[in-house]
C-alpha cells in the first residue's frame, strides 16, 4: 500500500496548505511600494524584468519571504517536538522560554563582542543556540524527578518563570548599552523580520535540512513518549537519550529561526495544534502538516503586518502574539 493511500487526508492538507503559502508569496510580491503585479513576478522570475523588478524581487522581496517561511517551519516543528517529549500541549520554545534564552545571548553577542560583518549571519544560529541549550538544560534540571521523570506541568511553570527571568535580564542588558545597537534588540524583541537577507537564508536552511528528516525518523519514538514513559520504557524506547537528543533537536531548530526573525512566540504552539486537529496526533502523519502551517503563519503574519500600517508596518512576532494569545489562553483553561 502506498504512502498516498494510506494518509490521504495529509495528502489534501499538505496541498492545501502549500497552495495557501504560495498564494501569500505571491500577495506579498504584489502589494506595497515596488510591486509586482502577477504577470510581471512570473516575466521577472524567468529573467526578464527590467533592473528595478529584479532588484525588488531577488534582493528585497524573496529573501524577506524565504527567511519567513523557513523560520516558521522551524518553529513550528520545534514545538511539536517539545509538545511531545514533554507530554505537554501547552509546550511552545517561546513560551518555555528557549527563544528568551536565545534573545540573551544574541543580545550579548552583539552588544559586547566584535564582529565580522561578513560571518554575523552565520555566528547567530550558533550563538542563539548555545543560549537556547543552556537555558533548556536548567528548565529540564528543574522540572524533572527521579521518581516520577518529566513533569509537564511543572515543565511549562518553570519554563515561563525562566522566560520572564531572562525578560528582565534582556531589559539590564538594553539599558547599560549603547544607544546606537539598542534599535536591533528592540526589533529583535518584537519579533521584527531583521534578517532579510540571502546570508540569513543559508545559515538557517542547513538546521531544517538535517532536522526535519531526523525528526521524522524519529517519529515513533515521539508518539511513544507522547503517550506514557512507561509504555515507552516497555516498547524498547531509551527514553532519558531520546528525550534529551530530541529537546536538543528542538532547541536547535528554535535558536536558529528566532535569530534571524526576532523573538517570535506562538508559531510553535498553534501549528502542531492546528495540525494534529486535522489529521490526528501521530507524528509521521501531523508533523509535515504542521511544518508547512507554521511556514504559512508566519509568512502571513509577516505579510499582513508589513502593510497594516504605513510605513513601518506591524513586526510579524507582535501580529503572531495577537492571535495566540488568546489561543493559549484558550488552551491553558481547557486542559
Amino acid at each position: 500500500m502506498t504512502r498516498t493511500a494510506r494518509y490521504p487526508k495529509q495528502v489534501v492538507v499538505i496541498a492545501i496548505v502549500a497552495l495557501l503559502i504560495l498564494a501569500t508569496i505571491v500577495a506579498s510580491t504584489s502589494i506595497g511600494s515596488g510591486a509586482l503585479s502577477f504577470d510581471r513576478l512570473l516575466q521577472t522570475l524567468f529573467g526578464h524584468g527590467t533592473t528595478k523588478e529584479n532588484l525588488v524581487l531577488f534582493s528585497i522581496r524573496l529573501p524577506r519571504i524565504v527567511v519567513t517561511l523557513l523560520a516558521g517551519m522551524g518553529l513550528a516543528l520545534s514545538g511539536a517536538i517539545l509538545q511531545g517529549v514533554t507530554r505537554n500541549d501547552l509546550a511552545d520554545p517561546g513560551v518555555v522560554g528557549i527563544n528568551a534564552g536565545a534573545g540573551v545571548a544574541i543580545a550579548a553577542f552583539f552588544l559586547y563582542y566584535p564582529m565580522d560583518p561578513k560571518t554575523f549571519a552565520y555566528a547567530l544560529p550558533l550563538v542563539a543556540f548555545a543560549g537556547a541549550l543552556a537555558t533548556a538544560a536548567l528548565i529540564y534540571l528543574f522540572s524533572y524527578s527521579k521518581g516520577t521523570g518529566l513533569q509537564p506541568v511543572k515543565f511549562l511553570l518553570v519554563g515561563v518563570g525562566f522566560a520572564l527571568a531572562l525578560s528582565g535580564l534582556m531589559i539590564v542588558l538594553i539599558s547599560s548599552a549603547d544607544p546606537r545597537k539598542v534599535d536591533f534588540i528592540a526589533k529583535w524583541l518584537a519579533g521584527n523580520v531583521w534578517g532579510a537577507d540571502w546570508p540569513f537564508v543559508w545559515a538557517l536552511l542547513p538546521w531544517l535540512v538535517v532536522l526535519l528528516p531526523y525528526t521524522l525518523y524519529k517519529s515513533n519514538a515521539l508518539n511513544l513518549l507522547a503517550m506514557d514513559e512507561a509504555v515507552a520504557v516497555g516498547t524498547g524506547v531509551s527514553v532519558g537519550r531520546d528525550r534529551l537528543i530530541l529537546l536538543a533537536v528542538a532547541v536547535a531548530l528554535a535558536a536558529a529561526a528566532v535569530s534571524v526573525t526576532g523573538g517570535v512566540a506562538f508559531v510553535g504552539l498553534m501549528a502542531p495544534h492546528i495540525a494534529k486537529a486535522i489529521v490526528g496526533r501521530r507524528h509521521q502523519v501531523y508533523v509535515p502538516v504542521a511544518v508547512l502551517m507554521g511556514g504559512w503563519l508566519l509568512l502571513f503574519a509577516d505579510t499582513v503586518g508589513r502593510h497594516l500600517v504605513e510605513p513601518a508596518g506591524i513586526p510579524a512576532g507582535v501580529m503572531v502574539a495577537l492571535i495566540g494569545g488568546p489561543y493559549f489562553l484558550y488552551l491553558l483553561l481547557r486542559k
